[in-house]
């Protein structure tokens, strides 16, 4: 079975602008000719605003600074067909995060996030054995920065989990972590600004195999924060896994 990896970049822009600075644009060109000899899968793009200014101004300057890397990328050879996803986001307000410069987390706030997925080498289906006790990190689940929902691409790696659990003879505990957060923390919900990211990105695996029918008798789900850290890239802390807990 073939499982794809992610990979991303951030341009960050300046105060009302969709044009990217000759820097941005160098880190760019310097992240796209990194995946020159990678397989990409797809590309997708997101665009995002600092909360100054009206909503509706913001919604469509994010839209053009995710439309302007597109152009960028279509100009240095990556193909159009490639590139599965150009969505501008809106603001993210700095409130949201506790800090004592909101200048630099407006800043901070002022990008495009770029979400490249590309194929990695085939894992066989038995290599993987669930049994109780073990766990399952679902791979390349990739949440949008600060939420609990999905980047499009990132469906696959649920329907992925979802095969290899849905006939299992075991009950399982959903477990989501954070990464990036001092000492044990979770992180911030940027959607209802409630500090419990982890909870809400399990619980949104657990609605998700709920609807597929797995019977809720047979999955709880639980946020960690930042207890379990795993070290390493900060991707590797950012994850949902699967706990086997009990005979079903």
């Amino acid at each position: 079975m073939g499982f794809s990896q992610e990979n991303t970049h951030t341009v960050y822009f300046d105060t009302d602008l969709s044009k990217v600075t000759n820097i941005e644009e160098n880190r760019l060109l310097s992240f796209i000719a990194s995946l020159s000899e990678k397989n990409v899968l797809s590309i997708e793009i997101f665009g995002f605003c600092d909360d100054l200014g009206a909503s509706s101004y913001n919604l469509s300057l994010s839209q053009r600074r995710a439309e302007e890397i597109k152009k960028i990328l279509l100009s240095n050879l990556i193909e159009q067909e490639k590139i599965t996803n150009v969505d501008g986001k809106g603001e993210l307000l700095f409130k949201t995060v506790s800090a004592s410069n909101p200048d630099r987390i407006r800043a901070l706030n002022r990008k495009v996030e770029l979400f490249v997925s590309f194929k990695e080498l085939d894992v066989s289906e038995e290599e993987v054995v669930l049994v109780k006790g073990s766990s399952l990190v679902i791979e390349n689940l990739l949440f949008l920065t600060g939420y609990s929902y999905l980047t499009p691409s990132s469906k696959k790696s649920l329907d992925v989990a979802f095969d290899k659990v849905k006939d299992l003879p075991f009950s399982f505990v959903i477990q989501g972590h954070v990464c990036c957060t001092s000492g044990q923390k979770d992180a911030i919900d940027r959607a209802t600004k409630k500090r419990n990211l982890s909870v809400v990105r399990a619980k949104f695996v657990y609605d998700y195999f709920l609807g597929k029918g797995i019977d809720s008798k047979r999955m709880s789900f639980e946020g960690l924060g930042h207890r379990f850290p795993l070290g390493g890239r900060p991707e590797n802390d950012r994850r949902v896994e699967i706990l086997i807990e009990s005979d079903f």
